[in-house]
């Protein structure tokens, strides 16, 4: 394939993926085009189950098309290596190995890169194959990017640059204290401010540099998704602010977008994809004579073929071969049976994909808080919604899928807070509700009301950290033990490092708190302990119903509202205030140790 010659084109074409002019290929008779193969939020999906794809089944597709004729290129949008057992018991090492074993091209950092701390991300970025990009990712003590802001690739005369993009709310969904030195002061950033132009502006400038580089065709990877609660740094925001990008490959939301088009800043038309999370789909977009395409490949669309002479299929059983050989490493471990449930424990709406753990009361949630309560015999705990990613069926529950809950590794904590610190937190954790929010809080110990009626008059930051309340409360009729919420009383509070100590998700309001308990237990090892102990070994009809135990009711019609006084209306809305188990399986133990030996965060 020669240089392009770009054509105009009389008329946009129907289909969902044309969106650039059409042009001329000069082109050898055998080669069909480019296609560029896009992952995003993979978090630790390395093996197909009915839903999803695997890594092998990625490189067979990848030879498949080569051996069509087309060329290949492979890229990441972010949050691969972070999800599962595979990644907790080797800090993202054993997925960056099949990542490199599949020949990924470039890939972007997403918040989850860096979970396990900024020197197990400089690891992981030394030993990829490939270069991770950001044109965002910036050291804030010289102003300079961490990272190449674009890679230009040239495959058969065409130059396509990519340019990577991070979201800023990188601080706040890692842990912040990775992106701070000793005294507690930032030093990187990711170009939060000025209402989301600090971060177009970054953006314009990689995107201008990489065609001024030669690049024919500009493709932004980003890890920024498209949820409201991501504003003013979406997929479509930046777009629509940036001018000179063609396609934009997305992630971070886990949004299914196959190849919708966005108008740019100069009124041009950009294609935008995404494809999921877990391979539950392979993105493709294709460079052809007769434009550029984007086509999200499902699993009914795609099957290896059972040819054994084909390089599909020497494709898919090396690559299964290899991944084969990595869990192998750590198999009889996430293998051991730890405890059994009598229900289903979920995050997502009974017999579907829709995830409400992060909007709304589940009973994973409500045992998931109530094993950091018992433990750390608190009159309150707390867990975010985005620190509990998996489902749990009924059965026999593994190592593994208590670690695919609590993947991050962090460590129970007991702090001393005042009634009005309480509420402050549940208020910022309602603030997008009905909307999706990481920081949605589960409870224990406590019951609440969210009134979505009330429009969210939570103060952020920049970084999006808590500053104040600046309105009224849609938070109401807190009762904690079945009392009224007494807001100078003060309450222990139990959770994780990451709220507590760190500000993840914003939660600054509980800076310079009394630490009763200081980071004494993991928390996947505080839910076992909480099972195997409290529990019996088994969790029973207590957690039965799906939705909870009606800890969390939301009110969406002030119609519907409670006839009972609350006084939490009234409060002051004040900012920041001042102020081992011995398990049965010795093995596991082991690992634990092993698990959290860098991820005190």
């Amino acid at each position: 394939m020669k240089k392009m010659r770009l054509l105009a084109c009389a008329a946009a074409a129907a289909v969902c993926c044309s969106v650039l002019p059409q042009f001329t290929v000069f082109a050898e008779d055998d080669d069909m085009g480019i296609v560029i193969l896009h992952t995003n939020d993979v978090h630790c999906g390395i093996n197909a189950d009915d839903d999803t794809f695997g890594y092998a089944d990625l490189a067979a597709y990848r030879a498949k098309l080569e051996a069509e004729g087309y060329k290949t290129l492979l890229v990441d949008a972010g949050d691969s290596v972070q999800g599962d057992v595979i990644g907790t018991l080797s800090d993202g090492s054993f997925p960056l190995q099949i990542m490199n074993k599949l020949g990924y091209d470039i890939a972007v950092p997403g918040n989850h890169e860096f979970d396990y701390g900024m020197d197990n991300f400089f690891s992981i970025k030394d030993s990829a194959e490939f270069p991770y990009l950001s044109a965002n990712f910036t050291d804030l003590t010289t102003g300079d990017t961490v990272l190449d802001s674009y890679k230009i690739i040239e495959t058969n005369g065409v130059k396509i640059g990519f340019v990577g993009i991070s979201t800023p709310e990188t601080i706040t969904k890692s842990t912040p204290a990775f992106f701070k030195n000793e005294s507690g002061e930032y030093i990187y950033g990711f170009c939060s401010g000025d209402n989301g132009n600090e971060l177009y502006s970054a953006v314009q400038t990689a995107v201008d540099a990489a065609s001024a580089d030669g690049a024919d065709f500009i493709v932004a990877v980003g890890h920024l998704g498209t949820d409201a609660q991501s504003s003013p740094w979406t997929s479509k925001e930046v777009i629509s602010n940036v001018s000179g990008i063609d396609v934009f490959i997305d992630g971070h939301s886990h949004s299914v977008i196959d190849g919708e088009t966005v108008t740019d800043k100069d009124g041009e038309s950009v294609l935008l994809a995404s494809a999921g999370t877990k391979l539950a789909d392979i993105g493709t977009v294709t460079i052809t004579d007769h434009g550029i395409s984007s086509k999200l490949i499902s699993k009914s669309d795609y099957t290896v073929s059972e040819d054994t002479s084909s390089a599909e299929y020497a494709a898919y059983t090396e690559t299964d071969d290899f991944v084969k050989s990595i869990e192998s490493e750590y198999s009889e471990l996430a293998d051991t049976v730890v405890a059994k449930t009598d229900v289903d424990l979920v995050i997502n709406k009974p017999g579907t994909d829709e995830r409400i753990i992060r909007n709304s009361e589940t009973n994973l949630g409500d045992l998931c808080a109530d094993a950091y309560r018992s433990l750390l015999g608190a009159d309150i705990a707390f867990v975010n919604g985005g620190g509990i990613r998996a489902n749990i069926e009924k059965g026999d529950i593994t190592y593994a899928e208590i670690i695919a809950v609590h993947p991050f590794g962090n460590s129970a904590c007991l702090i001393e807070v005042s009634g009005q610190q309480i509420l402050d937190a549940l208020e910022l954790g309602a603030a997008n509700t009905p909307e999706e929010s990481g920081g949605f809080l589960q409870v224990s110990g406590l019951t609440y009301e969210i009134h979505t009626y009330i429009p969210s008059s939570v103060v952020l930051t920049d970084n999006k950290e808590f500053v104040k309340v600046d309105g009224e409360y849609r938070v109401k009729n807190v009762m904690v033990g079945g009392e009224p919420l007494d807001l100078n009383k003060t309450y222990t509070l139990a959770s994780h490092n990451y709220m507590l100590k760190d500000g993840g998700d914003g939660y600054t309001m509980f800076g310079g708190c009394n630490i009763l308990k200081d980071e004494v237990m993991i928390d996947n090892q505080v839910l076992i302990t909480y099972i195997t102990e409290s529990l019996g070994g088994n969790v029973g009809s207590e957690y039965a119903e799906p939705y909870g135990q009606g800890r969390i009711t939301v009110i969406d019609s002030a119609n519907s509202a409670s006839s009972e006084t609350d006084n939490t209306t009234t409060a002051p809305k004040t900012g920041n205030a001042g102020a081992e188990v011995i398990f049965a399986v010795m093995s596991i133990s082991a690992a634990l140790a092993y698990t959290s030996r860098k991820k005190n965060q």
